[in-house]
Parts: C-alpha cells; sequence; structure tokens
C-alpha cells in the first residue's frame, strides 16, 4: 500500500499490486492496476503450481513453492516464513486441518499475506524465450516474456481469419495468409465479387451473374451468361411455349419456332374463339345490369332505415350523456355524505372519551370531598391544609426524583444498545440496509459517506470504525465503493502503544453460494497522522478509494435484498496487554 491524500485532506492506502484472495472462495474479480495488468494476461500465469519457464540460471531454492518445487508463482509467505504459490496454498487451505509441508506447523488464512519482495525478484529472474523449441534464441527477464511474445516471430499464434483453425510460428502468418489459408479472401474471375476461398467453387456453381452457363434447350447457344439465360429462354427457338390465345380456348403448345407458324395458320380459329367469348362476356355483363337496377329500387328504402337508426343513435347519445352527469353527480353526493358521516364518526368518539374523562373526574373529586370531610371532622377546619401541604412538597420531590431517573435510564438504555452491537475481538460486521437509497442519496450528495458502529481490540484496546463512501470518493468517485479504516479517540488509550501498527483487512462479503469474498489488506504507515494517538474524536480516514468497481458490486451477488455486508478485521495476535 502506498499513502497519499485527496481533495477532502483525508489520508488513503493505495494498493500498489492487489492480491487475489488467499481461498478458492474468495477470488478477486476487480481489474488488475497499470503495474500489474500485463502479467494476468491469459497464458502467462499457469493455471495451478509454479513457473515452469527455462531459466537461464538455475533458481535459488528460495524462490521454489514448498509444495509443488516450481518457481513461486504469486508468491505467499506462511506465520513460519515459507513460500507457497497463490494456488498451492489455495489447495492446502481448503483441506480440514491444512500444515505446512516444509515443518508441520498449522496454516492459519489471516497469517499468509504476499511477498511483494520475493514476487519482484522473481519477475527480474532471466528466462529463456516460451518459444524456443521453434528457434527463437531471446533472453530477457520473467517480467518482460509478454512483451516479448507479443512480437517474437517464433511464437504460434491463430489465423486471423477466425474460421481457420490452424497455428503457425508469426514469421510464418504472411505465407499462410497468401496462399495456404483455406478461408483467405479471393476474387472471382468472372463478376470480381470478393469472398473466402472455400466459397468460390459455390458462388460459381449458384449465382455468379458473369458465369458461362448452357442453354437447357440444347439450342445453338450453348454459352450464355447467368444473368441473360432469362431473357434468352423467352426467345430460345428450342423453348416450349403456349399459346398466347389459352385463355379464350386454344390449346396449341410447341417450340417457339413453331408459334409463327402456328399464329399465321390460325388467325380465323383465333378470331372465332375471341367472338364466343365475347359473347358470353356480354351475357354476363347484361345478367350484371339486370342486378344492379333491382339493387337500386332497394336503395331509398335504405337510405331512409338508415337515417331513421341515425336519429335514434344520437337519441340514446343524449340520454347516456345525461344518465352519467347524473351518475357524476350522485357520486359527489355520496363523497360528501360520506366526509360528513365520518365528522360525525370523530365527534362521536371525542364526546365519548371527553365523558369517560369527566367520569373520572366526578370519581376523583368525590373521593377528595369524602377525604376533606374525613380530615374536617377529624381535626378542625384547618387540620386539611395541614395535612395537604407537606403531602403536595413530597409528591413534588416524587416527581423530580423520576425525572432524574428517567434521564439516568435512557442514558443506560443508550449504552447497552452500543454495547450489544460492539465487538471487542477486532472484527467488524457491518450490515449496510437499503443499498439503493443511500446510493442515491451519495449520487445526490446528501450523505456522502456512511460511518459504522465502533469496535475495540479488547475490552481495554483500541477504538476503531468503517467508513464507506457507497459513490466513491477522491479517484474512485462515480466508479469505485470506497472503504477506509478510522481510529477512534478510546477510554484507555494513554495505556496503549502508539503509533497503531496492527494489519487491518477490509473485506466485501459475497452473499452468494460461491462466497468469493472481495478483500484488500495493509500494514499501518506509522509515520502517518492517521494511526497516531488520536486528539479528537477520531483520525483521519485511511483506506481504499478504489476498493471495488460498481459494476463488480452490483452485478455480482454482493448485494441481497438491497442489503450488504463489509467485515473489517484488526489482527490482534500480537497485541501487548494494556
Amino acid at each position: 500500500m502506498s499513502s497519499g491524500r485527496n481533495g477532502e485532506g483525508r489520508e488513503v492506502q493505495v494498493p500498489l499490486h492487489r492480491a487475489p484472495s488467499l481461498a478458492p472462495s474468495m477470488g478477486s474479480s476487480m481489474a488488475p492496476s497499470l503495474a500489474q495488468r500485463n502479467w494476468t494476461e491469459p497464458g502467462f500465469q499457469p493455471s495451478l503450481g509454479g513457473f515452469r519457464d527455462r531459466f537461464v540460471v538455475p533458481p535459488e531454492p528460495k524462490y521454489c513453492c514448498q509444495a509443488c518445487r516450481l518457481v513461486l508463482c504469486n508468491p505467499r509467505q506462511t506465520e513460519c516464513g515459507h513460500r507457497f504459490c497463490e494456488t498451492c496454498i489455495a489447495e492446502l487451505l481448503s483441506g480440514p486441518h491444512p500444515v505446512c509441508p516444509a515443518d508441520m506447523e498449522p496454516l492459519f488464512e489471516d497469517k499468509i499475506f504476499r511477498d511483494v519482495c520475493c514476487y519482484r525478484e522473481i519477475m527480474a529472474l532471466k528466462v529463456f524465450c516460451r518459444s524456443e523449441k521453434n528457434g527463437c534464441r531471446e533472453q530477457m527477464s520473467l517480467q518482460q516474456v509478454m512483451d516479448h511474445l507479443t512480437v517474437c516471430p517464433y511464437f504460434e499464434v491463430p489465423c486471423p481469419l477466425g474460421k481457420c483453425k490452424e497455428r503457425m510460428m508469426r514469421k510464418d502468418m504472411p505465407e499462410h495468409l497468401s496462399w495456404k489459408c483455406r478461408f483467405r479472401e479471393t476474387m472471382c474471375e468472372f463478376c470480381l465479387h470478393k469472398m473466402a476461398q472455400t466459397e468460390l467453387q459455390k458462388h460459381k456453381e449458384t449465382v455468379c451473374p458473369s458465369y458461362p452457363v448452357g442453354c437447357p434447350n440444347n439450342c445453338n447457344y450453348s454459352s450464355l451468361l447467368r444473368s441473360e439465360l432469362q431473357k434468352h429462354l423467352q426467345e430460345c427457338p428450342k423453348a416450349q411455349v403456349t399459346c398466347s390465345f389459352h385463355r379464350y380456348g386454344c390449346t396449341f403448345k410447341g417450340l417457339n419456332q413453331e408459334m409463327k407458324e402456328h399464329d399465321a395458320n390460325s388467325l380465323s380459329e383465333h378470331l372465332r374463339l375471341m367472338v364466343a367469348k365475347n359473347t358470353t362476356l356480354e351475357a354476363k355483363v347484361e345478367d350484371v345490369k339486370g342486378e344492379l337496377q333491382e339493387r337500386y329500387k332497394v336503395l331509398p328504402g335504405l337510405n331512409a332505415r338508415l337515417k331513421e337508426v341515425e336519429s335514434r343513435h344520437e337519441e340514446m347519445r343524449e340520454k347516456n350523456r345525461q344518465v352519467e352527469q347524473k351518475l357524476a353527480s350522485m357520486q359527489k353526493q355520496l363523497s360528501a355524505h360520506s366526509e360528513k358521516l365520518m365528522e360525525l364518526e370523530m365527534e362521536v368518539r371525542s364526546l365519548r372519551s371527553a365523558r369517560e374523562e369527566v367520569e373520572s373526574l366526578r370519581g376523583a373529586l368525590e373521593s377528595i370531598r369524602t377525604c376533606l370531610a374525613a380530615l374536617e371532622s377529624g381535626r378542625g377546619p384547618n387540620s386539611s391544609a395541614l395535612v395537604l401541604a407537606p403531602l403536595e412538597t413530597q409528591l413534588s420531590r416524587l416527581d423530580d426524583t423520576l425525572s432524574v431517573h428517567d434521564i439516568r435510564l435512557a442514558d443506560m438504555d443508550l449504552r447497552f444498545q452500543m454495547l450489544e452491537t460492539a465487538s471487542f475481538n477486532g472484527t467488524l460486521i457491518w450490515k449496510i440496509r437499503d443499498y439503493k437509497r443511500r446510493k442515491q442519496e451519495a449520487v445526490a450528495s446528501k450523505t456522502l459517506s456512511l460511518y459504522s458502529q465502533p469496535f475495540y481490540t479488547g475490552y481495554f484496546g483500541y477504538k476503531m470504525c468503517a467508513r464507506v463512501y457507497l459513490n466513491g470518493d477522491g479517484m474512485g468517485k462515480g466508479t469505485h465503493l470506497s472503504l477506509f479504516f478510522v481510529v477512534m479517540r478510546g477510554e484507555y488509550d494513554a495505556l496503549l502503544t502508539w503509533p497503531f501498527r496492527q494489519k487491518v483487512t477490509l473485506m466485501l462479503m459475497d452473499q452468494g453460494s460461491a462466497r468469493k469474498h472481495l478483500g484488500d489488506a495493509f500494514k499501518p504507515d506509522p509515520n502517518s497522522s492517521s494511526f497516531r494517538r488520536p486528539t479528537a474524536d477520531m483520525n483521519i480516514a485511511s483506506g481504499c478509494p478504489l476498493f471495488v468497481a460498481q459494476t463488480v458490486l452490483e452485478n455480482g451477488t454482493y448485494i441481497k435484498d438491497d442489503t450488504i455486508f463489509i467485515k473489517v478485521t484488526v489482527d490482534t495476535s500480537d497485541l501487548p496487554d494494556p
């Protein structure tokens, strides 16, 4: 972590390299930082175990994993001082009672941390190119492997055309694309249309408009363009055609060259057929005229009936409008009556309560009269005043005492509520309800941040709390959820060791079945004012403005029933007794 200050003067801990979770169920899905992005590309890190690259100089044993014996990948150091690959230690921790294979010491997930120094030293080790088997003789640091592989001529890459599944060395790619690839782009020599090589033959045989084809009637035209074939078939001398007078009754069918002879020889027959057809059509026209005349006679009566129906329809519409107006007025009257009825009910209720109060006052008055009568009969006319005066004084004192007790009770109730939610083992589980509403208030700048309830490292230990910006703060404003850790002024600060040096782990809990919690940890900077003994109610907050992207938070299973859970853990293993 590195510290800095944002625009509000708050000190923040910015992660140099975000470490993923130790266990598989706590894997981080956040985007890597710029310094780390090249080394998390697919293909660089092994999926299991350490690096299998061939090193120029055999690596020292301290760079090898205690489990897989390979060069460490994302090294993690245990409490007993041994190093493991990230995936190896995750596999060990998945067992019921994990122990270190080097010294059989028990392993605890919260006591394992990322060894950044060892990581940098490993990334500086010299290795041979991963394409050495193909002929590359380059040497580079492990950190430069991916940069080299993006330009290495011996590195095997897939064909960029997509459909081709072949892989070849980068230096052979031009030759593959020029004449070897079956899916390379080519051009039809007939219509000059571009397409994949595999589609060329089918294009020629089916759709190419300039491809030469033969006449299906086997006429003298042996070679035609496909686009001209339909026009040729209409004029082809060997094409089978039907006489143009077939709709009049001619049944002749023959070749194009025979049709001209048929038209010349059958002229009189065609005229006869047309006359017969025309006679039939004239008879049908006369029949239609007779039917129309009969219908014209009925039209005046239908027109009169239509007007009568329209007038009746207008009358019905007017009556319907009047009925609707009456119904609306009745609804208004009913509403007014309902309001009056409610007012009467309220008055009756008030009268009943007043009557009960009067009855109680009467009873009290009668009891007072009885007491006064007894006092007057027993002690004389001034004895009641002498007795009531000290009683009223005593009653006033009792009222004052009761008020003091009420104040003390309210204060004790508040303290009890704080003690119920407080934690004294250095762990805070913060439940934030109404996430959507609180997020909108943060976006609208109504409530920028939220504070958690206080928690402690012990009954007489440090007092702390968490602070969250749902819409982000500083570098993360509008894009991330920002999470900070705050040291508060406690009642036993004079007995504690300052500055605050305990390891702090911040975590967003996954509420799904996968339990992929998002977390980050840091060691406090002893020179930072955030971890000195507080002189005010709380110190400057310190933490992560880029803790988790809002897209990751809102698209995963971290929000359920409009609620999120935040966990803050402070290492209390090495705290001295106050």
